[in-house]
């Protein structure tokens, strides 16, 4: 009789203690999976390509290697169809992530004077659940409800414990008491398409501007600080706090090794994986030779910053602009790179019996053309089924919009973006067979209507089912580079 409520006891009192381990906001993604490399989101330039989303990769945190052949990984189609200052976002629980970034475009529409003057007042988002299969795009209105705001720039998060939510904290240009200069706004948000009234974050006296902060989170017995957040306002400052949203100390600035904020901006932090030492990548924006790492094993203490010597690193060949580095478990990492390493191949595929002619996308929809102009549009990597990735399957990614894929819709084709549902994965994926008309060739059947294959029809690509000897040669085709 006094067994079973003392055995009732302990059961209530452990399944008490794994549901506060489970709901601790801070807990880290897969606890017992450590993280083994790096991720960097970044933008490269000003142009409509190098202004989209990059990624690098790296196993030490400081050698980089540029992924999908140094091209873009997501690019934006909405806004000014431009993104900079990208930061990649990981949930408490590690099943999803965000990213979040600047609608910018300089050079593609958009001069500095507009973009400063009246710029988007939004962020372009997307979502995803691997770090592979990215949402549709979708913008996130930050500055609108600020008084005569007048752009939204370079945007970061950091989840913070103490409300349960993610503070999202960005630049806009404001005038206010005498001086028209960018200021550090911030707003609460816990899923990036809804937040809070935007509040002031950091401002800084008189004319002095502050666009670019990223905050890094200490852990318990390094530094005297929780928090330590890195800002280009004029100098690049150092500042601590025990509180995201509380009280921060000032404690100093990286001028005593000859960086101030007139040769280097767009502050990034690293921890190292093994250890307790970061690194403060800045971005050589004056002089044009990108990101410098500057390492500490204690970043609430400015004297213990020092210079990484030149040898002690390589950023790629891509040049890397204001950015964030996530850090990543091996599965992660072999997601990543199976996706976007550099072993995936660029593909033109050709058609069997118009062989002048390429499967091309064009305003979204798709055909076999001839001469096409840009190239890119006849270009394709060929990856891993999207709904199964068994022996065979495949699906098409377009080079120029990485992120859209080949899907078929009541049996025509459509270049679409990765929603990542099981419809969309499905539509895209299709099986490669022998070819219909030569054995030496292939064809390539659907994964989810098998008795139908991809095939031209008036040079208009179409999902058919195949009969005629016309048929089965409008559905071969050649894999040529």
């Amino acid at each position: 009789m006094t067994l079973a409520p003392r055995r009732l006891t302990l059961i209530g009192l452990v399944s008490v203690l794994l549901l506060a381990l489970i709901s601790i906001p801070g807990r880290p993604a897969a606890a017992a999976d450590p993280y083994t490399g790096y991720l960097m989101a970044h933008f490269t330039g000003e142009s409509s390509t190098g202004q989209q989303i990059y990624l690098a990769h790296s196993t030490d945190g400081l050698r980089w290697t540029d992924l999908n052949n140094g091209s873009p990984v997501v690019r934006t189609t909405v806004g000014t169809r431009g993104v900079r200052d990208p930061a990649v976002v990981r949930s408490p629980a590690g099943d999803r992530f965000w990213i979040i970034a600047t609608d910018l475009c300089i050079s593609c529409g958009q001069d500095w004077n507009t973009a400063i003057n009246n710029g988007s007042r939004s962020f372009v988002v997307w979502e995803s659940t691997d770090l592979v299969n990215w949402s549709a795009p979708w913008l996130l209105n930050v500055a609108g409800a600020i008084p005569d705001g007048r752009n939204a720039w370079a945007p970061e998060a950091i989840w913070n414990p103490a409300t349960n939510d993610y503070v999202l904290y960005w630049a806009t240009n404001v005038p206010q008491n005498g001086a028209t200069k960018h200021r550090i706004y911030y707003a609460r948000t816990t899923n990036f398409r809804s937040i809070t009234t935007p509040q002031a974050y950091i401002t800084r006296p008189g004319a002095q501007e502050i666009i670019d902060t990223q905050i890094v989170e200490l852990p318990t017995g390094v530094g005297s600080y929780r928090y330590v957040r890195a800002s280009g306002d004029g100098q690049i400052t150092i500042e601590g706090s025990n509180s995201i949203l509380g009280t921060w100390t000032s404690l100093g600035n990286l001028s005593g090794i000859g960086l101030t904020g007139s040769q280097v901006e767009g502050p990034m932090w690293l921890k190292f994986n093994d250890r307790n030492e970061w690194t403060l990548y800045l971005d050589q924006y004056s002089s044009g030779r990108g990101y410098l790492p500057v390492l500490s094993t204690n970043p609430s203490s400015t004297s213990s910053y020092r210079i990484a010597g030149s040898g002690s690193y390589n950023m790629g060949a891509a040049r890397k602009r204001h950015g964030s580095i996530l850090n990543v478990t091996a599965a992660e990492q072999s997601r990543v790179l199976a996706r976007w390493g550099n072993t995936v191949a660029v593909n033109r595929i050709q058609s069997y019996n118009f062989t002048d002619r390429y499967i091309r996308h064009i305003n979204n929809d798709a055909r076999v053309d001839p001469n096409v102009s840009p190239a890119a549009d006849a270009q394709w990597r060929i990856v891993p089924g999207l709904a199964s990735t068994a022996s065979g399957n495949v699906s098409f990614e377009s080079v120029n919009f990485p992120g859209y894929f080949l899907r078929h819709v009541n049996y025509d084709f459509v270049l679409a973006a990765n929603d990542n549902t099981a419809t969309f994965r499905s539509d895209a994926t299709f099986t490669r067979v022998a070819g219909l008309a030569d054995s030496g060739a292939v064809s390539f059947r659907s994964y989810n209507y098998p008795d139908r294959y991809i095939r031209h029809y008036s040079y208009v690509l179409r999902l058919d089912p195949i009969s005629t000897a016309t048929e089965r040669a409008d559905a071969t085709f050649r894999i040529t580079s």
